[in-house]
């Protein structure tokens, strides 16, 4: 029996500007979506075009406070070709949240304080 990855769930408060966000920072675009007959939920499925894994933005109509993260110990990592190039735009984004450079690593946050973590490309 194998198992393979799917998809990770965040849950979002304001789902457009989630998307937004994603493909403005990363490049990720809807790649399919579900939503409750009465309106109350939807779920947006995000690719990067590349790989099969997805990022799944949960949307809850009712819901009006911000999710607790913790200590946001948690999060998603993406690999770059141009680590400064994409350095650049997130600082020109300001979503730069914390930078590691002895690791050669940074995260940026989204909308909902989600981080994400950021990878030169090895070579």
């Amino acid at each position: 029996m194998k198992f393979v990855f799917n998809h990770y769930n965040y849950n979002v408060l304001d789902l457009e500007k989630s998307m937004a966000f994603y493909e403005a920072a990363l490049g990720l675009k809807e790649v399919r979506r579900k939503e409750a007959p009465d309106g109350s939920w939807k779920l947006v499925y995000l690719g990067d075009g590349v790989t099969d894994f997805q990022l799944e933005l949960t949307w809850l109509r009712d819901r009006k406070e911000p999710y607790n993260l913790g200590e946001n110990e948690f999060h998603l990592a993406f690999t770059v070709a141009d680590y400064d190039a994409a350095h650049e735009k997130h600082k020109e984004m300001g979503c730069i949240c914390f930078e590691n450079p002895e690791m050669g690593i940074y995260f940026i946050n989204d909308p909902d304080n989600y981080w994400l973590e950021i990878v030169p490309e090895k070579k």
